[in-house]
């Protein structure tokens, strides 16, 4: 029995020491506030003081951007008021528009993120605001909300200093998460350069270069990086150094947010290379075999929905390069759940969510297929004669039900597969528990004997001795 414990004991302690999942670590950065995400899963490689306000500068115009690509089109005139022209700092990012000049709003975009052009910010926020910039920087505020941030208050559509534009490393990313799904967005970021045509105040051509030094040689190659697909900078006196940056290797499409640092090349090249070295993409319908019935009737949890329901083949999660996919756990949510998606499997990994997979629906014809329990192998006629007058949206409605409900049973079968094996692996920890309860005092009061009938051996050994030494006399 005490051998079997011990075994069990040893098995327990193998088995902890594979489940310490460990996230990792070592790398430093310049910068006060530093984040790393994977754009698909979104999860957090890693992050320091990520949650910290500062300035965001120029690195707003993110947001700007993507509001603008979602509500207007990119053959609109954009007319330059007298305040988009003169409500920015003289010595500020510009390329010296004139009141009354008319752009499109794709030539203004470009201004906006490869010269960080103000006055072409707060054209474009007035245009897609409907003539009142408020309305557009209620609007950021509203989307950066809706996206997640929580620390975040924008007061223009530019990013010069104000006390009270703020937002953090984190809500950021979570903005650029956004911004880089537009592929419009991700095809102006990832441009060179750019030439705005004669305008109606210019007679000649603006040339535009991207300013992120990663991407483009315009200020020197010292800081390309071959694996960059664009982003943006900032910098102002107050908030220092911002830099958003987009880097894609191997399928695995990361963004670096850096703040109020002098060194934000560094930082950011530093936290790519550590993260591209350091993590592994996995896709989840091609690893995810945990699954699998081993009971009698053999095949997969997802026989009986197979031909109706499957993993999405482009679901990905991320690991820490060298741990497993099976070393994920996960449960179901049913949160984002529509027709095509019947649940979603999340995963998680050191206490990290690390991304997730939806059961969609195949678009499979479920002619002649029930799920749930077994159904009779053949009906009576009077069944085949009723379902014969049911009506042909009545039956669909009831084989799409049975194909959902099939869906959540499988989804079911899964949660009670790994709390089953979470309860057996506590049964297991509180026997061994129990046994060394009962145990340990025992031994203790074993141990206790011995000790005093050692003592009265020795007492009387020693008496013997003394006895002896004295002639046999006392």
């Amino acid at each position: 029995m005490l051998t079997a414990i011990v075994l069990a004991v040893g098995c327990i302690s193998v088995t902890a020491s594979a489940d310490e999942t460990v996230w990792p670590s070592g790398i430093s950065v310049e910068a006060e506030s530093a984040i790393v995400i994977e754009a698909t899963t979104g999860t957090v490689l890693y992050e320091k003081e990520a949650d910290t306000q500062h300035y965001p500068a120029s690195i707003t115009k993110i947001l700007t951007t993507l509001l603008a690509l979602e509500n207007a089109s990119l053959d609109d005139i954009v007319t330059f008021s007298e305040e988009a022209v003169y409500n920015n700092e003289g010595d500020s990012s510009h390329i010296a528009r004139d009141v009354g000049e008319e752009m499109t709003l794709e030539q203004c975009l470009y201004a906006v993120m490869l010269e960080s052009a103000n006055e072409c910010a707060y054209a474009v926020a007035e245009y897609v605001g409907g003539g009142n910039y408020q309305t557009f920087i209620d609007m950021m505020n509203a989307r950066a909300a809706e996206l997640g941030c929580t620390n975040t208050n924008f007061t223009n559509a530019n990013g010069l200093p104000d006390e009270a534009h703020v937002t953090t490393c984190r809500d950021m990313a979570l903005i650029a998460q956004a911004a880089i799904q537009n592929s419009t967005f991700r095809t102006i970021i990832g441009t060179k350069s750019y030439t705005i045509p004669p305008t109606n105040k210019h007679e000649e051509e603006t040339p535009l270069n991207n300013h992120h030094r990663m991407l483009n040689n315009y200020k020197g190659s010292q800081y390309l990086y071959e694996y960059c697909i664009g982003g943006k900078t900032g910098y102002t006196v107050v908030a220092g150094n911002t830099l958003v940056t987009y880097a894609e290797k191997d399928g695995m499409l990361l963004i670096c947010v850096v703040m109020k640092t002098t060194a934000p090349y560094d930082d950011t090249i530093a936290l790519f290379d550590w993260c591209f070295d350091n993590f592994t993409m996995y896709n989840v319908s091609q690893n995810e075999t945990r699954y699998e019935d081993s009971g009698e009737e053999g095949g997969s949890l997802f026989s009986e929905v197979e031909a109706f329901a499957a993993l999405d083949s482009d679901a990905v999660i991320i690991l820490p390069t060298g741990a497993l996919f099976s070393d994920t756990e996960g449960g179901v949510s049913y949160e984002n759940a529509t027709d095509s998606v019947l649940g979603t499997l999340v995963y998680t990994y050191a206490g990290k969510q690390v991304g997730s997979a939806d059961v969609v629906t195949t678009g499979a014809s479920a002619t002649m297929y029930e799920f749930g329990e077994a159904v009779a192998a053949a009906g009576s006629e009077e069944d085949a004669s009723a379902s014969e007058t049911e009506s042909d949206s009545d039956s669909e409605q009831k084989k799409l039900a049975g194909i959902g409900a099939g869906v959540k049973s499988l989804i079911q079968k899964i949660s009670e597969k790994r709390l089953i094996a979470r309860i057996a692996v506590i049964v297991v920890i509180a026997a061994v528990a129990l046994f060394l309860i009962r145990e340990i005092p025992y031994r203790i009061r074993r141990y206790l004997r011995r000790k005093r009938r050692r003592d009265r051996r020795y007492k009387v050994i020693k008496n013997n001795r003394k006895w002896n030494r004295r002639g046999g006399r006392r």
